[in-house]
């Protein structure tokens, strides 16, 4: 199967089985999501989503955080990976958006990037879901899963991660590939062994072609 040929299939498969994925992260507004966004790094939306609704309540928009000290964030999201530094990032975050945005989430990536807390990772997936801008936000399921699967050849960061994919996939479809990635990544491509069994896209797949295959038939046996 050629690269071209597995994008295509892939995209079909997906457009047929998984047509409305999107994030699993709650939000109401881009404010609320840029920041369970940042809270999310290196951490799982289930834990971020328990957080938030109480960080949100005490603080309900950049306004309010702005004003915050650390003292004040850091208990409400303490459960969170790398607390510390993220409630930094969440104050700074709204200390600039009140001074150079007028208390507005950015639109675009050039000012996105800007914001304490937020890389390219994170701005994607701000103008994407929120600005529904052709974008491809690479975190570790998406890094991990276009690999195995074979969409991308020696990917080395997510940057050529990203890159590799932009150029693959229509960019009409850039936001919600997104998600299918991350969410066969979390469910069924999992870091430690993958659930091949259960995978609509084993046809496809280099990984599981040149190695799961041989495994997964054993196991049937």
């Amino acid at each position: 199967m050629t690269k071209k040929e597995r994008y295509a299939f892939i995209i079909d498969w997906f457009q047929k089985n998984m047509p409305e994925a999107k994030t699993e992260l709650h939000y109401t507004n881009p404010y609320e999501l840029l920041v369970a966004v940042i809270l999310s790094a290196q951490c799982t939306d289930k834990r971020v989503n328990l957080v938030t609704p109480a960080l949100f309540k005490k603080f309900p928009g950049p306004e309010s955080l702005a004003k915050a000290e650390f003292e004040d964030v850091e208990p409400l999201v303490k459960s969170v990976s790398f607390s510390n530094n993220k409630t930094r990032h969440l104050i700074g975050m709204a200390r600039m958006l009140m001074e150079r945005f007028g208390g507005e989430v950015p639109g675009n990536m050039e000012d996105l990037v800007l914001l304490p807390g937020v890389g390219r990772k994170t701005a994607n997936v701000i103008v994407s879901v929120v600005f529904q801008q052709p974008g491809m936000a690479v975190d570790t399921h998406v890094f991990r899963v276009s690999a195995r699967i074979g969409l991308t050849t020696n990917a080395k960061t997510p940057l050529q991660t990203e890159q590799q994919l932009v150029a693959n996939i229509p960019r009409s479809l850039l936001a919600i590939a997104h998600h299918w990635l991350i969410l066969h990544g979390r469910y069924v491509c999992v870091a430690r062994r993958p659930k091949c069994e259960q995978c609509g896209l084993k046809e496809a797949c280099k990984f599981y072609q040149s190695d799961m295959k041989y495994i997964v038939g054993e196991t049937e046996k």
